[in-house]
Order: structure tokens, then sequence, then C-alpha cells
């Protein structure tokens, strides 16, 4: 009997003896050849049609109406595109030549590289596909029912640079492409400047501004003074005052005595604030009602402080803008939209807030907007801000005006884009329409332009 497990057990010190197991027969090997090289031959053809395939974008591929992306918009993400895929370009090649090489001689080496080359390609197509499927969906939406609300938004942010660029003391190099406007349920207005990186492009340079806009916004065109609030962030990097306004900010308060936290926290405020001032000197007093929409909200909120954001807590924010007002010469207004504000949230107190910054406020927002909007600034030409963007009794009643004829169905006639925010405003208000009435009227106004 030669079966080792058909051998009776033996037991050694009262211990059963182990039995050995029969041994496995080795497997023969098997060619990898046949199924090798068309996998390797794969690995090159998938990367380079997903290359291919992210292609910059052609003439008229969105539309060719008012409501498509411009000529200008186009070659500007072209431009971007096409830097990104040169490099994946060559990518792509080192994955085709590590292929060839490897269905040579397909040794360790060889192969390795193959899965090497072949990994570092597709992260380099995700990044690209990153930046074209971004302005992919940017430039559809101008195919979509939503095209006409967002012509409008692009034409007035327009009106927005044209209006600052002409007002400018000194000739300045003239941007292109202007802003162009996108909607994204879900979010709050926003915008992001040119030339500065982008997250949701993988860190590379934005090459034009875009304005975000919630759908909500859209809806009631009367809230769009969000517009000239982006439009302002634009600006104030575009005409050379980043670095100006903080700085000048931080001066006045230090030369008027204030403790040096308050002005810390004035200086970190300086963008929003900017952006409110200048948007309110843009559109006139109905930017001040769209602003109240967006901040009265519960007092917990808007009576509270956060030590690193970057917009006033809104019950300040609130008194800048009607300070502004004032300055402007709407002092019946200023006074009735601080009546009104002072009645909402009557005890500042019970807040957040530090105190330091709200037994100052008295001064500090004077001297705020005497600062931004009144003194002249050598990178506007010698100009002040309120001089570059003007707006007073004569184009508040070019506004009322406006506002009558949105109402009535009327073309509210050579009234700057700009503008019809405003009379979309003072025609609610005084329900000179129904909202629905007024929503149409003023897309249908812009869009003919």
């Amino acid at each position: 009997m030669n079966d080792p497990s058909a051998q009776p057990l033996v037991r050694r010190n009262g211990r059963p003896a182990r039995v050995p197991r029969p041994q496995a027969t080795p497997a023969a090997p098997v060619a990898a050849g046949p199924v090798l090289r068309p996998w390797l031959r794969a690995q090159s053809v998938n990367v380079v049609r997903h290359a291919a395939a992210l292609r910059p974008f052609a003439d008229g591929e969105f539309g060719t109406d008012a409501a498509a992306p411009s000529r200008g918009h186009v070659q500007a993400v072209n431009a971007l595109i096409v830097r990104l895929r040169d490099l994946l370009i060559r990518r792509t090649r080192q994955v085709t030549d590590a292929g060839e090489l490897a269905k040579r001689q397909p040794n360790t080496g060889r192969l390795t590289r193959v899965l090497v080359t072949k990994e570092r390609a597709h992260a380099q197509v995700r990044a690209v596909e990153t930046v074209w499927d971004f302005y992919f969906e940017l430039f559809g939406q101008r195919q979509s029912r939503f095209a006409p609300w967002l012509l409008a938004c692009d034409r007035i942010a327009l009106d927005c640079y044209q209006v600052a660029f002409l007002g400018v003391g000194e000739a300045k190099p003239i941007p292109a492409p202007p802003p162009f406007s996108y909607m994204r349920t879900g979010f709050s207005p926003a915008t992001y400047r040119r030339s500065i990186p982008l997250r949701r492009l993988g860190r590379q340079l934005n090459p034009f501004p875009l304005i975000q806009l919630p759908y909500h916004r859209l809806v009631n065109p009367w809230t769009l003074g969000a517009i000239l609030h982006e439009v302002s962030h634009n600006l104030q990097n575009e005409l050379g005052l980043a670095e100006v306004i903080p700085n000048a900010i931080a001066r006045r308060l230090r030369a008027a005595g204030l403790p040096e936290p308050v002005v810390a926290t004035w200086r970190r405020w300086n963008r929003e604030t900017y952006a409110d001032l200048s948007g309110l000197l843009l559109g006139g007093p109905a930017v001040v009602a769209s602003l109240l929409d967006v901040i009265g909200r519960g007092p917990a909120t808007v009576l509270a402080y956060h030590p690193r954001a970057p917009h006033p807590t809104p019950y300040l924010r609130a008194l800048i803008s009607v300070e502004l007002l004032r300055r402007m010469g709407f002092t019946g207004e200023a006074d009735r939209f601080r009546a009104m504000w002072t009645r909402l949230y009557p005890d500042p107190t019970g807040g957040t807030l530090p105190r330091p910054l709200l037994a100052t406020a008295a001064r500090t927002v004077p001297l705020i907007v005497d600062t931004i909007c009144y003194q002249p600034c050598r990178v506007l030409g010698g100009k002040r801000l309120a001089d570059v963007l003007p707006f007073g009794r004569k184009e508040q009643q070019i506004n009322e005006e406006a506002a009558r004829r949105l109402a009535s169905g009327n073309d509210p006639g050579i009234v700057p884009e700009r503008f019809l925010i405003g009379a979309a405003r003072i025609a609610l208000d005084n329900c000179l329409a129904r909202p629905g009435v007024i929503a149409r009227n003023f897309y249908e106004a812009l869009g003919r332009r």
C-alpha cells in the first residue's frame, strides 16, 4: 500500500503522528500573449481617443444668436484648452510608445512602464476634462430656455464696465472678454474674477469674469442688484483698487484714533463693503431694497459676528448703504430705510457683535463711505468713485420713468441697462403691474438691445 492516507496511525509518546499530504502538481504556465497584446494596444487607443474628444469648441457650437457665447469668450476658453491639451498629447504619446516596446518584449519593466504612463495620462485627461466640462456646461446654458435671462445679465454687466472705464480720469487697458453670466441653483450669487486660479478648473487661471446667479434671483429681476455687486468685485481689481481700498481704510481709521481691532475688522471687510457701495452707485436707491431682501433675516443671523467672515455683519452692512444714500443726496430715502431697519432690529446689542465695533459704528460708517466713494484716487485718474459712477436725482428720474414704461409694456428707450434693475424694483414696490408682467417686460426690454 503506497497511499499514505491508507497507512495506520502511529502514536509517538502518546500523540498521533502527522500524516503527510499529497503534493499538488503545478499547473503548466499559460501564455499571456493572445490577451496581453490586444490589451496593450487598447490602452493607447483609449487614452488617445479620450484626449482627442476634449477638443476646442467650434464657432457657433452653442448657437449663433445674441445669447450665444461671444467669439471672444469661446476663443479665451479654447486657448486654455489647447494649452492643457499640449501636455496631454505628450502624455498619450508616452503611453503609445511604452505599449509598442512592451509588445515587442513584454518583460516586467516594460509592462510597468505602460501602467505608470497610462495612469499619468488618465490623470491629465481628467484634469483637462474638468476644465472642458465646466465651460461646456456654462456655454450649454445659452441653448436652454434661460438663455434670454442670461443675455440680459450679460448686458447689465457690460454696461457697468462701460460706465466705469469711460468715467475714470485716465485711459486704462480695455478688459476683454467682458463678464459672462450663468445660472446655478441652490447657491448664492458669486463671482470668479479674471486671471485667478479656480479650484473648479484644477487651479487653472479663469480667462474672463464669471457672474454666478441663482435661479430664484433670475425669476425675480428686481433682486438682481446682485449683478451690480458681483461686477463691482471685478471692477475693484480691474480698475486697480484691490490694494488701494484696504490701505486707505486702514489709514483713515487709524488717523481718526479708532482701536486697532476695529481698524483690522473694517480692513478685512473692504471687498464686500466696496462691492455694496459701488453697486449702489451703479444702480441707485432701489439697490438698497434689493440688498435688504438678502440680509434681512432672523436677529440671531443679522446681529452675529464671525471673526474671519469677509462680509460686514448684516446689521452694519445695511447702515453703510443707508449712509451712502444720504451722501448721494437721497436723504428722505435714507431716513426711511434706516427707520425700517432699526425697527426690525431695535436692539443690536442682543447679538454677538463686539462692543467696540458697535460703539464706534456711528463714527466708522461715515468714514468708510467717505474714504471709498468721496476721496480722489490716483488710480482713478484723480477722480472720486462717486464721480466715476455718478448717480443722483436726474438718474433716479430716469429710473422712475423707465419703471412706468416697463409696467405698461412700452420700450424704456435709451435707459442704461443697469438702470432697469432699479426700474423693475420701483415698478414692483409701487404696484405698477403684476410681478410676472414686470419680469417679462424686463427681459424683453434687455433682449431687444
